[in-house]
């Protein structure tokens, strides 16, 4: 199975990271994906990635607005990094542009 996963950040970390995150889920779901979307926000890291997760992934999508917390675990990882209005407006076309991007 085809595998996203995805990091939502914001510097208030409420409403616009989860919808974000939410967004990337539902538009992953419905292309396909199995989907873990990690949060970073004002309750802290919620759902977190690990490195095994981000190495598994077919894609990896930052949809942030500040530097989140544990970049270092992307390292040698293809991100595709989105503004967090456009991952809430656009999520279904996020990801067609990164498929053909990646030629899936």
């Amino acid at each position: 199975m085809k595998k996203l996963v995805a990091l939502c950040a914001c510097p208030m970390g409420l409403a616009h990271t989860f919808m974000a995150a939410e967004a990337i889920e539902q538009a992953a779901k419905k292309a396909g994906y199995e989907a873990k979307v990690e949060t970073q926000g004002a309750d802290g890291i919620q759902n977190e990635l690990t490195r095994d997760d981000i190495l598994g992934a077919t894609m990896i999508i930052h949809a942030i607005a500040i530097t989140p917390e544990g970049m270092e675990r992307f390292e040698g990882c293809e991100v595709y990094e989105v503004e967090l209005q456009e991952a809430i407006k656009n999520a279904d076309g996020v990801i067609k542009e990164i498929e053909e991007d990646l030629g899936l």
